[in-house]
């Protein structure tokens, strides 16, 4: 079985070394830099599983990072690590791509529950598309979801979703109908007790909304969302 690389950007020694010495451990392949633009060198040449990635850094911030990456469509999952605790941070770096947040100074044991809970979505998304056969599900007449794929088609050309926007409509997509709270959504979706702000959720639905259709996702007020 191949093992899953786990590419770290921090600038922070001992704490970089803290998460190869324990990703290792857990049977990750894991490479790392402190710096931004040998961090972006290293994974287009690479593409790892999953990035980890510090907000300030000397060169440029992780911020930039998360833009480039939304910009080149690499679609892959990241964690950004940062020692700001303002929600406002927390969101747009969310907003610009990445899945998930730790603040510092935070367990090492958190870190590899939430590194665990992405790849453990993907596979079970996977798993599920082979058990499906082709795995598509079609939204209306316009909207195709590919999920062994993890691609969303619309009138047959291909939108581009970040990982939490294709898991989030995927999951609403096999639920139609059915009311969620932003909390329900952010455990359902997310795989664990997510510690973040539920606006989290509204930023995802709103992008999706943008990029697919305004009357994909019904807002139910007072309670959360469902997909009609």
């Amino acid at each position: 079985m191949r093992k899953q690389k786990v590419f770290i950007v921090e600038d922070e020694a001992p704490i970089a070394e803290l998460l190869a010495y324990n990703l290792e451990k857990e049977g990750y392949v894991v490479a790392s830099t402190g710096k931004g633009e040998e961090a972006l060198e290293l994974i287009r040449a690479n593409r790892p599983d999953l990035i980890l990635l510090d907000l300030m850094l000397p060169d440029m911030s992780g911020f930039d990072i998360c833009r480039i990456a939304s910009t080149e469509n690499w679609n892959i999952p990241i964690i950004m690590l940062t020692a700001k605790s303002d929600i406002v941070d927390k969101l747009l770096g969310m907003e610009l791509g990445a899945d998930d947040y730790v603040t510092k100074p935070f367990d090492i044991r958190e870190v590899i529950v939430r590194i665990k809970a992405i790849f453990r979505r993907i596979e079970q998304v996977m798993e599920q598309s082979d058990l499906d056969g082709e795995g598509k599900i079609r939204i209306y007449d316009s909207i195709e979801i590919g999920k062994r794929q993890r691609e969303v088609k619309k009138e047959g050309e291909k939108v581009v979703l970040k990982n939490m926007e294709f898991d989030l409509l995927l999951f609403l997509a096999e639920h139609r109908g059915i009311v969620f709270t932003r909390s329900q959504l952010l455990d359902q979706v997310w795989g664990y007790e997510f510690a973040g702000d539920t606006r989290t959720v509204d930023i995802h639905v709103q992008r999706l909304r943008k990029k697919l259709d305004a009357a994909i996702i019904d807002t139910v007020f007072g309670v959360g969302y469902r997909m009609p």
